[in-house]
């Protein structure tokens, strides 16, 4: 157990810092706890419950700081609380080994595709959509990427981030508030449902929690003075890393 913590715990806490500033921090505590050898169903659940409470810290962050757009983070949390839903379920129902191979092959196209958004939120529009049009679209972003973090998970906060920014037209930092809000309901829900079929392993899931907290409150509070942009190439060298090991791991 001991070797399982020493290396999921500053993964964790990497995560968690990522996540809070750019999002994508799945894309390092998901393959953290495959690394650690447990299987991909108790780790998909043991990295719901730490990113959980280190979400609720990144978002009582944001909220303190007024950098959340209420309206949309409401409804695009609805729709991602139905999403999630059915991802999670759908995730449970495929076998360990074919879900596994799934995710090896997502992650590293989430990571290629997040490493060529180097302009987002830079130019953001504001769209001048009716409230109507802005709620059905809000809310279909939040059901589409609630599902992919159900089924999937690794790089919902930053597809959160690029949807708000890039189809709504909110500056950057407002669109990573509100996509906390969002991932928050999400993980919630994919927990909710992971611990009802006994996927969480407490003795390695109560200390990573307490690390991505510390990550995700230190990650918060540099993203709102503006520090962003310098995160995402610490992200895809950590990416990079575990990629590789995982790889040279399965040979």
């Amino acid at each position: 157990m001991f070797k399982i913590l020493i290396i999921v715990c500053p993964l964790v806490f990497t995560a968690g810092f990522v996540d809070a500033v750019a999002g994508g921090g799945g894309l390092i505590s998901l393959p953290a706890y495959m690394l650690a050898g447990l299987p991909i169903h108790i780790a998909s659940g043991s990295n719901k419950f730490s990113a959980s409470l280190g979400t609720v810290i990144a978002a009582g962050n944001y909220i303190k700081s007024g950098k959340v757009k209420w309206d949309i983070a409401v409804i695009s949390a609805i729709g991602a609380i139905i999403g999630s839903s059915l991802g999670t379920t759908l995730a449970l129902y495929i076998a360990g080994g074919v879900l596994k191979g799934i995710m090896m092959i997502v992650i590293p196209i989430v990571a290629l595709f997040l490493a060529t958004q180097k302009n987002l939120g830079k130019d953001t529009i504001p769209k001048k959509w009716s409230q109507k049009v802005k709620g059905v679209v809000t809310l279909l972003i939040g059901v589409a990427i609630g599902c992919y973090d159900g089924l999937i998970g690794p790089g919902t906060g930053t597809f959160l981030i690029i949807a708000f920014s890039m189809v709504l037209g909110i500056d950057l930092v407002t669109a990573s508030g509100c996509a906390k809000i969002t991932n928050l309901a999400s993980n919630i829900t994919s927990l909710m449902i992971y611990l009802m079929s006994g996927k969480v392993i407490f003795l390695v899931a109560i200390p990573a929690t307490l690390c991505s907290m510390l990550g995700a409150n230190l990650g918060a509070r540099f993203a709102i003075k503006g520090g962003a942009k310098n995160i995402r190439y610490i992200m895809f060298v950590v990416i990079g890393l575990l990629f590789i090991k995982t790889i040279m791991g399965l040979i």
